[in-house]
Parts: C-alpha cells; structure tokens; sequence
C-alpha cells in the first residue's frame, strides 16, 4: 500500500509541475507576441527617381523617348518576412497614364532592408495626345507621378500570417534642359 500512494504522490507532483511550467511558456510567449514579436508596419523607403534615359529628336519627326528608374527600399523591421505578390507600377502625365512596368514577386526577409527597382520607359506617343505637353515643353519641366501599391503578407515564425498593403506615390519633375529628375515620395503602409 505503501508504494501505491508514492506513486500517486509523484504523479500528482509531475501533473503540478508540468501544468505550472506549461502555463509559464503560455504567458512568456503571449508577452512576447504582444511586445517584441508584435507585428510592425515596414517602412516603405522610396529613392529619388533617376533619369536613365532621355532622348529628344525634333527633325524630321518629333520624338521623345524617356527612360526613368524606380527604387523603392522596404525596411522590414519585422521578426517575420514579408512576402509581396506581383504587381505593377504606374506613371502618369496630369492624370493619364503613359507608362506601366511589372515589379515582381519577392520576398524580404526577417529584419532586413531590401530594395525593389525597375526601369519605365515613356514614349511621346502616349504624352502627345496630352493637351498641356507643349505648354510644359515649352517651360521646359515634365510633371509626372509614379503609383505603386504592393500587397503581401507579413508571417511570423510561419504561424501568425497578417495581410498587408503598401502605397508608394511619387512626384516627379523632369528638367528638359539639363536632363535631370527630382522627385518626392510617399509612402503608407495598411495592415
């Protein structure tokens, strides 16, 4: 009868045990989550734009061929990844859209800086049919913006998975003269 009861008493003592230390990983983990390992917005750096090309041709046949590039740098500050899906990047000239370039699917990893380029090119067809293109020519500045949004998903540990959406907006001024691009950017990021 004796060893009965020790052997009742221990498995009482290792139930008690094993159930405090259980609930001790359970609050340690639900402090973590919600302090450290909490989910944060990344921040969505976007560089001045570049000129990268810029061909002007006025005899026999007027043509304009520009060729801007796009960097946009993601500060993932995260201890999870961000995975964003394919998307597209838009340039528009006073509200029409002139040029379209695909940015691809990617994924930043866990507390890391990653940068997304590419490249638009803008042919005068499509600024042509604008009717303020030769009052802006003439002056010698092009106004244009740049649109991108990104959607994705930011995963911690790979368990908890949160939706995520970035917007970039540019302004983008061209100096025809000298051939330069300055542009301000901003950029919001909704989970």
């Amino acid at each position: 009868m004796g060893s009965g009861r020790n052997s009742y008493r221990t498995l009482k003592i290792c139930c008690g045990v094993t159930t405090i230390f259980l609930i001790t990983v359970l609050v340690v983990a639900v402090v973590l989550f919600f302090t450290v390992l909490k989910p944060k917005n990344p921040k969505i750096i976007a560089q001045p734009v570049g000129l990268e090309n810029f061909k002007l041709q006025v005899l026999p046949v007027f043509g304009l061929n520009l060729t801007l590039g796009i960097l946009v740098t993601v500060d993932n500050r995260n201890y999870g990844s961000f995975k964003h899906e394919a998307s597209t990047a838009y340039v528009s000239y006073r509200g029409n859209v002139v040029a379209e370039t695909p940015i691809e699917e990617d994924t930043i990893p866990a507390r890391r800086k990653h940068n997304i380029s590419t490249s638009v090119e803008i042919t005068a067809d499509k600024l042509l049919t604008n009717l303020d293109f030769w009052s802006d020519f003439a002056i010698g500045i092009l106004n244009f913006t740049s649109a991108t949004t990104l959607h994705g998903k930011a995963s911690l540990l790979k368990l908890f998975k949160t939706k995520v959406t970035s917007y970039t907006t540019c302004d983008i001024s061209i100096f025809i003269q000298t051939k330069r691009a300055d542009s301000v950017c901003k950029s919001r990021v909704k989970l």
